[in-house]
């Protein structure tokens, strides 16, 4: 499939996933605090579609699939909303009636789900294709050939990558280490390496470099990281742990953006994750459903930053609420909205400004025009 094509198809895939699971959460949070859901809404903007479930929370796929929202019933307090509104009310279903703890619990199911999202991507990863393996050591190292060295005991030999050494003048070799340790031992002496290439065996002469105790042949290990499947149990324990390491990274991360430590050419936004997008979608469903995994960790994770707008601001204000015994005055809440929204404004056109510019697509215009 050409990029072109690739890219926004799968750019819409990966928001819209994420999105869907993110809103789900809130969702699904609010049914179980007893909150009437009147909005479920995947994009912005006109609606492609739309329809209504049983208990008749209205479902929409809209055209601009770069976010989505849902709709808490009576999620304004009374000072916010019409007469009309409060009259359409439904006596114990509306959002800001419900405890301070199940509001929380709607608001926090969002970034939850995202995390969820993640532990269950990697789990079928790694059932299906397998966990890459780290090489802690040589001695974890197949005794496989990596490269070969110009003009070295191992090109004079006919050694290739890929080839196997299973034994040195008949001794057997497990790892690269065992072979490295061998070769030192026979420095300067003509052996006979059997060798496993495309599965057929072979004996091969060889005479090493070096001196007796500092024999070279010539090659590097092969690290090609090996895989191994898990059975499901396994593969969640093992996608659980995977998930945290992703969380603590990208935690990292925003430190460091947020101390100036990180170039600002290095935050990218929606352009550079559609154009990330096509090029895992390229490399196979195992990269895509990775990338998906990671990036559903930044969305949570993202969410949680106690930004008013954001569901992390919420979940503060809650807090404050919890500890006070009473919400936070309605002016000070209007105010850091305001802020928060302005911010994110700022920061939205940030980043899209670097994508266009990191994406040469400036340039990619210019030629056109020329």
């Amino acid at each position: 499939m050409p990029a072109v094509i690739r890219t926004p198809l799968a750019a819409i895939f990966v928001l819209s996933v994420l999105v869907f699971i993110h809103e789900l959460g809130h969702y699904l949070a609010a049914r179980w605090r007893g909150v009437h859901v009147e909005v479920f809404s995947i994009g912005f903007g006109k609606p492609i579609v739309t329809w209504h479930d049983r208990v008749g929370t209205e479902w929409r796929l809209c055209w601009l699939l770069l976010g989505g929202f849902v709709k808490p019933h009576g999620f304004e307090v009374a000072a916010d909303a019409s007469p009309e509104v409060r009259a359409s009310w439904q006596p114990g279903r509306t959002f800001h009636d419900k405890p301070v703890g199940s509001r929380a619990i709607v608001i926090a199911a969002g970034p939850a789900f995202n995390f969820i999202l993640a532990i269950l991507l990697l789990t079928g990863v790694f059932a299906i294709a397998g966990r890459p393996v780290e090489v802690q050591k040589l001695s974890d190292v197949p005794p496989v050939v990596g490269e070969v060295s110009a003009d070295s005991a191992a090109s004079r030999a006919g050694l290739h990558p890929r080839d196997r050494i299973e034994a040195l003048d008949g001794t057997a070799v497990a790892s690269f280490d065992a072979l490295q340790k061998q070769v030192l031992a026979h420095g300067g002496q003509s052996v006979t390496l059997r060798v496993l290439r495309d599965g057929q065996t072979m004996e091969v002469p060889a005479v090493l470099g070096g001196t007796q105790g500092a024999g070279r042949l010539g090659i590097a290990a092969s690290l090609v990281s090996r895989t191994e499947h898990l059975s499901l149990p396994r593969a969640f324990v093992a996608g659980t742990a995977a998930t945290w390491r992703i969380t603590q990274g990208t935690a990292a991360g925003l430190w460091q953006m947020l101390t100036g430590r990180v170039a600002a050419s290095e935050v990218g936004g929606p352009l550079r994750i559609a154009q990330m997008s096509g090029q895992f979608a390229a490399a196979g469903w195992v990269s895509l459903l990775t990338f998906m995994a990671i990036l559903s960790v930044n969305l949570g994770l993202i969410n949680l930053v106690p930004l008013p707008i954001l569901d992390g601001g919420r979940l503060l204000f809650y807090a404050v609420e919890a500890l006070l015994g009473r919400p936070i005055p309605r002016r000070i809440q209007e105010a850091s909205f305001r802020a928060a929204f302005a911010l994110i404004a700022c920061l939205f056109l940030f980043v899209t400004v670097n994508d266009v510019t990191q994406l040469n697509l400036f340039g990619w215009l210019r030629g056109l025009a020329g």
